[in-house]
C-alpha cells in the first residue's frame, strides 16, 4: 500500500474503524439475516381461536398479540383465510393463576397477595389450504407472566393476561417461522 494512504488511515481513527468494518463485513462467514420460512410461503391467516377456558377476554387478546407479533417479525404477511398461503389454528387449553408472593404487615395476619403469576397452555397447528398434511403438526405451547395490582384486581389480571399472551404469541411466531 501507499505509505501516504497508511498514514492517512492511521491518523484518522473514524476512517480506520470504517475501513476495518468494511473489510470485516466483506470477508464475514456468511450468516444469513432474515426470514427462515419456506420461499413458497409468503402469507398467513389467523383463524378463530378456540377457547376451552372460562377467560372470555383471552381470545381477542391472544389474537391481537399474534397479529402484532407476525407483523413485527415480518417473515409472513397477514392475509384473510381465502388468500393466505397457510392458516394458523390455535386452541387455548388452560389458564391458571396463582399468587407468587404475599404481603404481610403483621406476622399473624397475611393480607392479599401482592404478586401473581398467570400461565396459558395452548396448542396450534399450521395448515396449507388444500393439503391434507399440516405444515406444522399440532404443537403445544406454554407461557407465563407475573403481574401485580394496586387497586383493581381485574385490571391487573388483564395486564398480566396481555403480557402472557404476548409471550405465547412470541413462541408461536418463533415456532412457525423458524422451527418447522
Amino acid at each position: 500500500m501507499n505509505s501516504d494512504f497508511c498514514k492517512y488511515i492511521l491518523y484518522r481513527p473514524a476512517i480506520a474503524v470504517f475501513f476495518l468494518f468494511t473489510v470485516t463485513m466483506l470477508t464475514s462467514c456468511g450468516y444469513h439475516m432474515g426470514s427462515m420460512m419456506h420461499p413458497q410461503i409468503q402469507s398467513i391467516a389467523i383463524a378463530e381461536i378456540r377457547n376451552d377456558t372460562k377467560e372470555p377476554l383471552l381470545t381477542p387478546v391472544l389474537r391481537n398479540q399474534l397479529a402484532a407479533r407476525f407483523q413485527f417479525d415480518n417473515s409472513l404477511s397477514l392475509k384473510s383465510k381465502e388468500t393466505a398461503d397457510c392458516i394458523l389454528y390455535c386452541r387455548i387449553l388452560k389458564v391458571t393463576t396463582h399468587s407468587v408472593r404475599e404481603d404481610s404487615v403483621d406476622g399473624d395476619e397475611t393480607y392479599r397477595p401482592s404478586e401473581f403469576e398467570i400461565t396459558i397452555d395452548a396448542e396450534f397447528t399450521i395448515l396449507i389450504p388444500g393439503k391434507s398434511k399440516p405444515l406444522i403438526s399440532n404443537r403445544k405451547v406454554k407461557a407465563t407472566a407475573k403481574y401485580q395490582y394496586n387497586a383493581d384486581p381485574n385490571e391487573g389480571k388483564y395486564y398480566g393476561m396481555r403480557q402472557c399472551a404476548y409471550n405465547l404469541a412470541n413462541l408461536i411466531v418463533q415456532y412457525t417461522t423458524e422451527a418447522w
